[in-house]
């Protein structure tokens, strides 16, 4: 290593530098956030400038700009933002309670869970009473995924303590049979109801509205205190459960919190818009190789980021293929996908390299 590098290296690892790299992403990231929810208000079948988006936000627009952006465009918008925030969110938790940058909201088993409620709403549900069924969709999938949550948090705990290996290995072999069930239903599902469930899996924001998003908000924003609490326990748990364990740091709630608050926000997400995979697997992952570990930062950076990905998803489902709209959940796949798999290509090469 030359002489160069060697100060280089160790300014970049300085607190103070890290602090000033960490805000100075957060600031970007909510110019980002705003840039997006500017661009899925203003983009559409009707295209509307940014002069007009803000007249109409101030009530100075006409009422035609007052229909668009109010009662359909902006809900929407925000609603991707609050579910984007929560998956994103939601992931960044999971990795860090399992100390694994792979691990997704997915492996509690919540999602399982939540399809397994909605193919049930959708088949039984609708066949006993009719389609005024679906009315319940976004309830029992909620439920759906907290009841799979408390199933795995009883089999992960014993004698007061919860195995994190457990949770996972749990986590697998509910989803497993959760989807078992799932497959069963989807066989004796007819025609419309098997294309009904399909397109909730794939995921979409086509039905938001403002109680939907507040929905979801609330959820987000309540719980600011405790994934800033979760933030300081978090950076403290990866050093390991007995290290933590000695700083004082009460591990056995730190776990229970992280579960619970990933299976709430998980869980109130998938229920009004379905599956969308891959936002609480990457978000974080990036977000750790630009900025480094430390869950004060990268809590809310998986927010704002989680926010912006979705908004950008949503916009591009409903204008590439207008007036038909793509399910948000393979524009998030198409994307993260192929993202994922050059960050697992670039760690193999650096590790190759260090060798």
């Amino acid at each position: 290593m030359t002489s160069e590098a060697l100060p280089f290296r160790q300014a970049i690892r300085h607190p103070d530098y890290q602090v000033r790299l960490g805000f100075l992403c957060l600031t970007l990231l909510f110019a980002a956030v705003c840039a997006a929810a500017l661009l899925s208000i203003s983009l559409g079948a009707v295209s509307l400038p940014i002069n007009e988006i803000v007249s109409s936000i101030l009530g100075q627009a006409d009422q035609r700009s007052d229909l668009i952006v109010w009662t359909i465009r902006l809900p929407r918008t925000l609603l991707a933002g609050v579910i984007g925030g929560s998956l994103g969110l939601s992931g960044a938790i999971m990795q860090g309670l399992f100390r694994n940058p792979l691990a997704d909201p997915g492996l509690t088993g919540v999602s399982a869970g939540a399809a397994l409620a909605a193919v049930i709403v959708v088949v039984l549900g609708q066949n006993a009473f009719g389609m005024q069924a679906n009315d319940w969709l976004p309830l029992a999938s909620f439920c759906g995924g907290l009841a799979v949550t408390v199933i795995l948090y009883a089999v992960a705990t014993s004698d007061g303590r919860t195995s994190v290996t457990r949770m996972l290995l749990a986590g697998i072999a509910i989803g497993s049979v959760a989807g078992a069930i799932t497959g069963l239903l989807i066989f004796v599902a007819s025609e419309q109801q098997l294309r009904e469930f399909t397109f909730w899996t794939l995921g979409s924001l086509g039905g938001a509205t403002w109680y939907k998003f507040f929905l979801v908000g609330v959820f987000l924003v309540v719980t600011v205190p405790i994934w800033q609490w979760l933030a300081r326990a978090l950076d403290k748990l990866a050093l390991g459960e007995t290290e933590a364990a000695f700083a004082g740091l009460p591990v056995e709630r730190v776990k229970m919190l992280a579960i619970v608050l990933t299976a709430l926000l998980t869980g109130v997400s998938v229920s009004v818009s379905g599956m969308i995979g891959f936002v609480g697997l990457v978000v974080p992952h990036v977000l750790r190789l630009v900025a480094g570990p430390a869950h004060s930062f990268l809590l809310p950076a998986s927010v704002l980021l989680g926010a912006t990905l979705v908004m950008l998803a949503d916009t591009f489902s409903r204008t590439a293929a207008a007036p038909a709209e793509l399910p948000i959940g393979i524009v998030t796949a198409c994307l993260g996908g192929p993202l994922f798999l050059w960050m697992l290509l670039r760690d193999r090469r650096l590790s190759n390299g260090l060798a």
